[in-house]
């Protein structure tokens, strides 16, 4: 599920979860109703356009990974992963999930 927040400087970011309701994604902050949905409406197209999977450690070692549109924008973070490989994981589940997503998924929060 997408669940699409308006923060309290009236910018709007997003989170996708899991079906058990894990957060796997966050998203930077929007400025627009409509710029969130134009960048929502798109993540069906992951596998079909050349988004950028950005790996990165923090100064913890702990590994997370950014999401960039192709024009290098970013859209959002992960969470913290322990591991490397934990991190590919959530990069793979990522993937799948917004691949499993359906219109009704997009609604909430609007």
């Amino acid at each position: 599920m997408i669940k699409i927040n308006k923060e309290d400087n009236n910018t709007y970011n997003f989170s996708l979860n899991t079906t058990n309701g894990n957060t796997l994604f966050y998203s930077v902050g929007f400025t627009s109703k409509e710029e969130i949905r134009n960048v929502v409406s798109s993540l069906d197209q992951l596998d079909k356009q050349h988004y950028i999977f950005e790996r990165k450690t923090d100064h913890d070692g702990n590994f997370l990974f950014n999401l960039k549109n192709k024009n290098g924008q970013l859209i959002g973070n992960s969470q913290l992963y322990g591991s490397e490989a934990g991190m590919e994981n959530g990069i793979k589940n990522l993937k799948k999930r917004i691949a499993t997503l359906n219109k009704s998924d997009y609604l909430e929060g609007f």
